[in-house]
């Protein structure tokens, strides 16, 4: 009994010492799966705080698995996406837990110009998870880009550097 309530307390102390957006020169790095219509891939981002509540950062996916239809005709332009992103982290203004973050956000891509809502947990000072889902506003050409250009649903881990 006595280790059991040891642990739980460790468990406790460690959520309580973490903070999800922390402000002005906040950084995050996350990895994680990308799942979208016909592909699934790996999606990378950084975000960095410029103030209390909003962060500017980069991500980028690339498509790996690729519907058989469409695997011999697309090329790295077509698997490959690299967006600037602007986010508002309302995880202080919205007082869930200090742990929690959620940020919508705008995005420029090179396939489009998108939106987004997200949202990161963290466990301890360094770890979190994290899931997002991207949309896009307005494309540049409806007939050329096989990927990216649609809904994608991104989950996988975060780390504050």
């Amino acid at each position: 009994m006595k280790n059991i309530v040891l642990i739980a307390a460790l468990l406790l102390f460690s959520f309580g010492n973490s903070q999800a957006f922390k402000g002005k020169g906040d950084q995050k790095f996350q990895v994680g799966a990308n799942f979208q219509d016909e592909a699934t891939g790996l999606n990378l981002t950084y975000d960095y705080g410029l103030g209390e509540n909003f962060s500017v950062g980069l991500s980028s996916s690339y498509a790996l698995g690729i519907d058989d239809v469409l695997a011999d005709v697309a090329d790295f332009g077509d698997r490959f996406d690299l967006k600037a992103r602007f986010n508002a982290n309302l995880g202080n203004v919205i007082n869930i837990d200090p742990n929690f973050d959620l940020y919508p956000g705008l995005s420029l891509s090179l396939k489009n110009f998108g939106g987004h809502l997200g949202a990161r947990y963290f466990f301890s000072e360094g770890f979190g998870i994290y899931t997002e889902a991207a949309f896009p506003l307005a494309k540049y050409d409806d007939d050329v880009d096989l990927f990216y250009n649609q809904f994608t649903f991104n989950i996988g881990a975060s780390f504050n550097l």
